[in-house]
Protein backbone atom coordinates (compact mmCIF):
# COMPACT_ATOMS: atom_id res chain seq x y z
CA UNK A 1 0.00 0.00 0.00
CA UNK A 2 1.42 3.42 -0.50
CA UNK A 3 1.91 5.64 2.10
CA UNK A 4 -0.67 8.02 3.17
CA UNK A 5 -1.68 10.79 5.68
CA UNK A 6 -3.91 9.12 8.67
CA UNK A 7 -6.30 12.62 7.81
CA UNK A 8 -6.40 12.22 4.31
CA UNK A 9 -9.69 11.95 2.17
CA UNK A 10 -8.76 8.34 1.30
CA UNK A 11 -7.60 7.41 5.07
CA UNK A 12 -9.84 8.74 6.68
CA UNK A 13 -12.81 7.06 4.89
CA UNK A 14 -11.36 3.71 5.82
CA UNK A 15 -11.18 4.64 9.44
CA UNK A 16 -14.06 6.05 10.31
CA UNK A 17 -16.15 4.51 7.48
CA UNK A 18 -20.05 4.47 8.56
CA UNK A 19 -21.93 7.58 8.87
CA UNK A 20 -19.97 10.21 9.27
CA UNK A 21 -16.65 10.32 7.33
CA UNK A 22 -16.39 9.94 3.57
CA UNK A 23 -15.22 11.53 0.69
CA UNK A 24 -18.53 13.93 0.17
CA UNK A 25 -17.31 15.23 3.73
CA UNK A 26 -14.12 16.87 1.85
CA UNK A 27 -16.43 19.01 -0.63
CA UNK A 28 -18.74 20.09 1.65
CA UNK A 29 -19.22 24.03 0.09
CA UNK A 30 -18.75 27.25 2.38
CA UNK A 31 -21.34 29.12 0.89
CA UNK A 32 -24.23 26.80 2.08
CA UNK A 33 -22.33 26.63 5.90
CA UNK A 34 -22.34 30.52 6.09
CA UNK A 35 -26.36 30.39 4.65
CA UNK A 36 -26.91 27.83 7.82
CA UNK A 37 -25.13 29.74 10.45
CA UNK A 38 -27.32 32.82 9.56
CA UNK A 39 -30.59 31.00 9.89
CA UNK A 40 -29.11 29.82 13.14
CA UNK A 41 -30.44 33.00 14.48
CA UNK A 42 -33.96 32.33 13.66
CA UNK A 43 -33.76 29.46 16.46
CA UNK A 44 -33.49 31.25 20.16
CA UNK A 45 -32.32 27.28 21.83
CA UNK A 46 -34.12 27.17 25.17
CA UNK A 47 -32.97 24.23 25.95
CA UNK A 48 -30.05 22.44 25.98
CA UNK A 49 -29.36 18.66 26.32
CA UNK A 50 -27.56 16.62 28.99
CA UNK A 51 -25.68 13.72 28.95
CA UNK A 52 -26.12 10.78 31.43
CA UNK A 53 -25.05 7.62 31.68
CA UNK A 54 -26.76 4.68 32.20
CA UNK A 55 -27.27 0.59 32.14
CA UNK A 56 -29.25 -0.90 29.64
CA UNK A 57 -28.72 -4.53 29.73
CA UNK A 58 -25.69 -4.56 31.90
CA UNK A 59 -23.98 -1.77 29.36
CA UNK A 60 -23.13 1.01 30.22
CA UNK A 61 -25.01 3.34 27.49
CA UNK A 62 -24.29 7.61 26.64
CA UNK A 63 -27.44 9.21 27.08
CA UNK A 64 -27.84 12.82 25.19
CA UNK A 65 -31.77 13.90 26.99
CA UNK A 66 -33.59 17.14 26.49
CA UNK A 67 -37.34 16.44 28.89
CA UNK A 68 -40.68 18.61 27.92
CA UNK A 69 -42.37 19.84 30.80
CA UNK A 70 -46.07 18.03 29.42
CA UNK A 71 -44.96 16.12 26.20
CA UNK A 72 -47.04 14.33 23.90
CA UNK A 73 -44.59 12.21 22.48
CA UNK A 74 -41.16 10.74 22.67
CA UNK A 75 -38.36 11.39 20.31
CA UNK A 76 -36.09 8.63 20.06
CA UNK A 77 -32.92 8.70 18.15
CA UNK A 78 -30.77 6.15 17.25
CA UNK A 79 -27.17 7.23 15.87
CA UNK A 80 -25.33 6.00 12.26
CA UNK A 81 -21.58 4.35 12.91
CA UNK A 82 -19.75 5.50 14.83
CA UNK A 83 -22.63 5.47 17.34
CA UNK A 84 -21.27 8.76 19.41
CA UNK A 85 -24.46 10.79 20.03
CA UNK A 86 -22.32 14.14 20.65
CA UNK A 87 -22.04 14.77 17.23
CA UNK A 88 -26.04 15.23 17.25
CA UNK A 89 -26.35 17.67 19.74
CA UNK A 90 -26.77 20.47 17.43
CA UNK A 91 -29.41 18.74 15.66
CA UNK A 92 -31.45 17.80 18.62
CA UNK A 93 -31.65 20.97 20.50
CA UNK A 94 -32.63 22.37 17.36
CA UNK A 95 -35.40 19.98 16.52
CA UNK A 96 -36.43 20.27 20.23
CA UNK A 97 -37.25 24.07 19.97
CA UNK A 98 -38.80 23.12 16.42
CA UNK A 99 -41.01 20.89 17.78
CA UNK A 100 -42.03 23.98 20.20
CA UNK A 101 -41.23 21.92 23.14
CA UNK A 102 -43.74 19.39 23.08
CA UNK A 103 -41.80 16.59 22.41
CA UNK A 104 -38.92 15.14 24.90
CA UNK A 105 -35.83 13.58 22.69
CA UNK A 106 -33.48 11.14 23.88
CA UNK A 107 -30.63 10.06 22.20
CA UNK A 108 -28.93 6.82 22.60
CA UNK A 109 -25.39 5.58 22.13
CA UNK A 110 -23.88 2.22 20.41
CA UNK A 111 -22.50 0.02 23.20
CA UNK A 112 -18.30 1.02 23.49
CA UNK A 113 -18.91 4.16 21.07
CA UNK A 114 -17.33 6.26 23.70
CA UNK A 115 -14.88 8.02 25.43
CA UNK A 116 -14.02 5.18 28.03
CA UNK A 117 -13.51 1.57 27.24
CA UNK A 118 -16.38 0.53 29.73
CA UNK A 119 -16.51 -3.04 28.15
CA UNK A 120 -13.13 -4.12 28.22
CA UNK A 121 -12.29 -4.00 24.41
CA UNK A 122 -15.36 -6.65 23.59
CA UNK A 123 -16.83 -6.11 20.12
CA UNK A 124 -20.57 -5.57 19.86
CA UNK A 125 -22.16 -6.59 16.17
CA UNK A 126 -25.11 -4.98 14.60
CA UNK A 127 -27.43 -7.49 16.06
CA UNK A 128 -26.28 -7.25 19.35
CA UNK A 129 -26.92 -3.16 19.01
CA UNK A 130 -30.62 -3.32 17.63
CA UNK A 131 -31.25 -6.11 20.79
CA UNK A 132 -29.59 -3.13 22.85
CA UNK A 133 -31.82 -0.68 21.81
CA UNK A 134 -34.76 -2.68 22.00
CA UNK A 135 -33.90 -3.57 25.72
CA UNK A 136 -33.63 0.22 26.44
CA UNK A 137 -37.09 0.83 24.99
CA UNK A 138 -38.66 -2.08 27.15
CA UNK A 139 -37.33 -0.68 30.17
CA UNK A 140 -36.70 2.94 30.02
CA UNK A 141 -40.03 3.61 28.55
CA UNK A 142 -42.29 0.70 30.21
CA UNK A 143 -43.83 3.66 32.31
CA UNK A 144 -44.13 5.98 29.79
CA UNK A 145 -47.51 6.50 28.48
CA UNK A 146 -46.72 9.03 25.22
CA UNK A 147 -46.14 7.36 21.96
CA UNK A 148 -42.46 7.18 20.26
CA UNK A 149 -41.30 8.62 17.04
CA UNK A 150 -38.24 6.91 15.52
CA UNK A 151 -35.67 8.91 14.28
CA UNK A 152 -32.32 6.98 12.84
CA UNK A 153 -29.36 8.28 10.33
CA UNK A 154 -27.43 5.85 8.03
CA UNK A 155 -27.22 2.25 9.50
CA UNK A 156 -29.41 4.29 12.58
CA UNK A 157 -32.16 3.96 10.03
CA UNK A 158 -32.09 0.01 9.80
CA UNK A 159 -31.74 -0.14 13.27
CA UNK A 160 -34.95 1.84 13.31
CA UNK A 161 -36.75 -0.12 11.26
CA UNK A 162 -36.21 -3.05 13.05
CA UNK A 163 -37.20 -1.80 16.67
CA UNK A 164 -40.67 -0.34 14.70
CA UNK A 165 -40.80 -4.10 14.07
CA UNK A 166 -40.71 -6.06 17.71
CA UNK A 167 -42.28 -2.04 19.20
CA UNK A 168 -45.42 -1.46 16.73
CA UNK A 169 -47.44 -0.86 20.44
CA UNK A 170 -45.39 2.16 21.78
CA UNK A 171 -43.93 3.60 17.95
CA UNK A 172 -46.57 5.56 16.09
CA UNK A 173 -43.54 6.97 12.66
CA UNK A 174 -40.31 5.67 11.75
CA UNK A 175 -37.86 8.37 9.99
CA UNK A 176 -34.76 7.40 8.19
CA UNK A 177 -32.19 9.82 7.17
CA UNK A 178 -29.57 9.16 4.75
CA UNK A 179 -30.63 5.53 5.58
CA UNK A 180 -28.16 2.76 5.12
CA UNK A 181 -30.30 -0.02 4.29
CA UNK A 182 -28.55 -1.97 1.67
CA UNK A 183 -25.17 -2.51 0.76
CA UNK A 184 -24.53 -0.50 -2.36
CA UNK A 185 -22.43 -3.31 -5.32
CA UNK A 186 -21.74 -0.02 -7.43
CA UNK A 187 -19.54 1.78 -4.73
CA UNK A 188 -15.93 1.31 -4.78
CA UNK A 189 -15.67 2.89 -1.50
CA UNK A 190 -17.84 0.10 0.28
CA UNK A 191 -16.20 -2.52 -1.14
CA UNK A 192 -12.74 -1.16 -0.20
CA UNK A 193 -14.16 -0.83 3.42
CA UNK A 194 -15.87 -4.11 3.63
CA UNK A 195 -12.38 -5.58 2.72
CA UNK A 196 -10.68 -3.40 5.47
CA UNK A 197 -13.53 -4.51 8.40
CA UNK A 198 -13.01 -8.38 7.35
CA UNK A 199 -8.91 -8.31 8.08
CA UNK A 200 -8.32 -7.98 11.90
CA UNK A 201 -5.03 -7.01 11.24
CA UNK A 202 -5.94 -3.77 9.48
CA UNK A 203 -8.72 -3.04 11.95
CA UNK A 204 -5.85 -3.07 14.97
CA UNK A 205 -3.39 -1.41 12.83
CA UNK A 206 -6.11 1.27 11.86
CA UNK A 207 -6.99 1.18 15.81
CA UNK A 208 -3.95 1.59 16.98
CA UNK A 209 -3.20 4.62 14.99
CA UNK A 210 -6.39 6.15 15.73
CA UNK A 211 -5.79 5.86 19.52
CA UNK A 212 -2.34 7.32 19.57
CA UNK A 213 -3.78 10.60 17.81
CA UNK A 214 -6.52 10.67 20.41
CA UNK A 215 -4.15 10.76 23.29
CA UNK A 216 -2.37 13.63 22.22
CA UNK A 217 -3.68 17.07 23.34
CA UNK A 218 -7.20 17.88 23.21
CA UNK A 219 -5.75 21.40 21.33
CA UNK A 220 -3.38 19.94 19.16
CA UNK A 221 -5.91 17.24 18.25
CA UNK A 222 -8.54 19.34 17.29
CA UNK A 223 -6.02 21.56 15.06
CA UNK A 224 -4.96 18.08 13.02
CA UNK A 225 -8.77 17.34 12.51
CA UNK A 226 -10.07 20.60 11.91
CA UNK A 227 -7.20 21.60 9.24
CA UNK A 228 -7.96 17.98 7.57
CA UNK A 229 -11.73 17.72 7.45
CA UNK A 230 -12.18 21.05 6.54
CA UNK A 231 -13.85 24.18 8.44
CA UNK A 232 -17.39 23.07 7.93
CA UNK A 233 -17.30 20.83 10.65
CA UNK A 234 -18.39 22.36 13.91
CA UNK A 235 -16.24 22.68 17.20
CA UNK A 236 -18.61 20.30 19.14
CA UNK A 237 -18.15 17.63 16.24
CA UNK A 238 -14.16 18.15 16.09
CA UNK A 239 -14.51 17.08 19.76
CA UNK A 240 -16.37 14.73 19.54
CA UNK A 241 -14.46 12.78 17.16
CA UNK A 242 -11.01 13.60 18.86
CA UNK A 243 -12.47 12.42 22.34
CA UNK A 244 -14.83 9.76 21.81
CA UNK A 245 -13.66 8.25 18.17
CA UNK A 246 -10.38 8.63 18.81
CA UNK A 247 -9.87 6.00 20.74
CA UNK A 248 -8.56 1.95 19.79
CA UNK A 249 -11.61 0.19 21.10
CA UNK A 250 -14.19 2.71 19.72
CA UNK A 251 -12.66 2.45 15.90
CA UNK A 252 -12.87 -1.66 16.85
CA UNK A 253 -16.00 -1.42 17.57
CA UNK A 254 -16.68 0.83 14.69
CA UNK A 255 -14.93 -1.58 11.96
CA UNK A 256 -16.24 -4.82 13.99
CA UNK A 257 -20.25 -3.33 13.96
CA UNK A 258 -19.36 -2.45 9.85
CA UNK A 259 -18.33 -6.33 9.15
CA UNK A 260 -21.34 -7.04 10.67
CA UNK A 261 -23.47 -4.60 8.68
CA UNK A 262 -22.27 -5.85 5.29
CA UNK A 263 -23.08 -9.11 6.35
CA UNK A 264 -27.09 -8.52 7.12
CA UNK A 265 -27.41 -5.61 4.65
CA UNK A 266 -26.10 -7.74 1.95
CA UNK A 267 -30.09 -9.51 2.07
CA UNK A 268 -33.34 -7.87 0.25
CA UNK A 269 -34.78 -4.95 2.58
CA UNK A 270 -38.12 -6.38 4.24
CA UNK A 271 -40.42 -4.23 1.40
CA UNK A 272 -43.16 -6.21 2.80
CA UNK A 273 -43.02 -4.66 6.12
CA UNK A 274 -42.02 -1.06 4.39
CA UNK A 275 -45.31 -1.52 2.24
CA UNK A 276 -47.73 -2.51 5.42
CA UNK A 277 -46.04 0.20 7.35
CA UNK A 278 -45.71 3.12 4.69
CA UNK A 279 -47.78 5.60 6.37
CA UNK A 280 -45.79 5.69 9.49
CA UNK A 281 -42.38 5.76 7.47
CA UNK A 282 -40.26 8.15 6.19
CA UNK A 283 -37.07 8.28 4.55
CA UNK A 284 -34.81 11.39 3.80
CA UNK A 285 -31.55 10.46 0.96
CA UNK A 286 -28.68 13.10 -0.25
CA UNK A 287 -27.78 13.60 -3.83
CA UNK A 288 -24.39 12.20 -3.53
CA UNK A 289 -24.56 9.63 -0.52
CA UNK A 290 -23.12 6.37 -1.48
CA UNK A 291 -24.33 4.92 2.19
CA UNK A 292 -27.98 5.53 0.61
CA UNK A 293 -27.97 6.16 -2.52
CA UNK A 294 -30.55 7.44 -5.43
CA UNK A 295 -30.63 4.39 -7.06
CA UNK A 296 -32.25 2.96 -3.69
CA UNK A 297 -34.76 6.12 -3.44
CA UNK A 298 -35.96 5.24 -6.80
CA UNK A 299 -36.20 1.47 -5.38
CA UNK A 300 -38.38 2.30 -2.50
CA UNK A 301 -40.86 4.89 -4.90
CA UNK A 302 -41.08 1.29 -6.78
CA UNK A 303 -41.31 -1.23 -4.20
CA UNK A 304 -43.63 0.85 -1.64
CA UNK A 305 -45.87 2.96 -3.78
CA UNK A 306 -47.18 6.33 -2.30
CA UNK A 307 -44.31 6.25 0.36
CA UNK A 308 -42.81 9.51 1.69
CA UNK A 309 -39.69 10.05 0.34
CA UNK A 310 -37.14 13.15 -0.29
CA UNK A 311 -34.12 13.98 -1.64
CA UNK A 312 -31.88 17.09 -0.14
CA UNK A 313 -30.85 19.16 -2.40
CA UNK A 314 -29.31 21.81 -0.55
CA UNK A 315 -25.41 20.61 -0.51
CA UNK A 316 -25.32 19.20 2.92
CA UNK A 317 -23.70 15.74 3.13
CA UNK A 318 -23.96 11.96 4.81
CA UNK A 319 -22.64 13.67 7.81
CA UNK A 320 -25.39 16.56 8.38
CA UNK A 321 -24.97 16.81 11.80
CA UNK A 322 -21.35 17.95 11.72
CA UNK A 323 -22.10 21.29 10.75
CA UNK A 324 -24.55 23.68 12.36
CA UNK A 325 -26.05 24.10 8.54
CA UNK A 326 -26.62 20.60 7.75
CA UNK A 327 -27.66 19.92 11.52
CA UNK A 328 -30.47 23.26 11.75
CA UNK A 329 -32.03 21.99 7.66
CA UNK A 330 -32.24 18.36 8.42
CA UNK A 331 -34.09 19.23 11.72
CA UNK A 332 -36.54 21.50 10.15
CA UNK A 333 -37.81 18.89 7.62
CA UNK A 334 -37.80 16.21 10.65
CA UNK A 335 -40.24 18.78 12.64
CA UNK A 336 -42.24 19.16 9.56
CA UNK A 337 -42.45 15.45 8.89
CA UNK A 338 -43.39 14.71 12.37
CA UNK A 339 -45.85 18.10 12.53
CA UNK A 340 -47.67 16.22 9.17
CA UNK A 341 -47.65 12.68 10.68
CA UNK A 342 -49.59 13.76 14.04
CA UNK A 343 -51.54 16.62 12.34
CA UNK A 344 -52.95 13.76 9.83
CA UNK A 345 -53.20 11.34 12.66
CA UNK A 346 -55.56 13.79 14.66
CA UNK A 347 -57.50 14.61 11.57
Amino acid sequence: MNSVSLFSPTATSLIFPLSFISRRIFSTRRANFQMGRENLSLIDKTKHANVRLCNVSGYKTDLLEIHAQDPSFHVLFIPGNPGVISFYTDFLESLYDLLGGNASITAIGHISHSEKDWELGRLFSLQEQIDHKTSFIEHEFQDVEVPIILVGHSIGAYISLEIFRRSQEKVIYCIGLYPFLAVNTVSSTQSVIRRLAASQILCAALSSIGGLLGKMPAQMSGVVVKKFIGKSWSSSAVVSLCTCVLQYHTIRNMLFMAMTEFEKLSEKPDWAFMREKKSQIAFLFGVDDHWGPLHLYEEIRKQVPNARVAVEREGHTHAFSCSEAGSLWVAQHVASLIKNHISNSNS
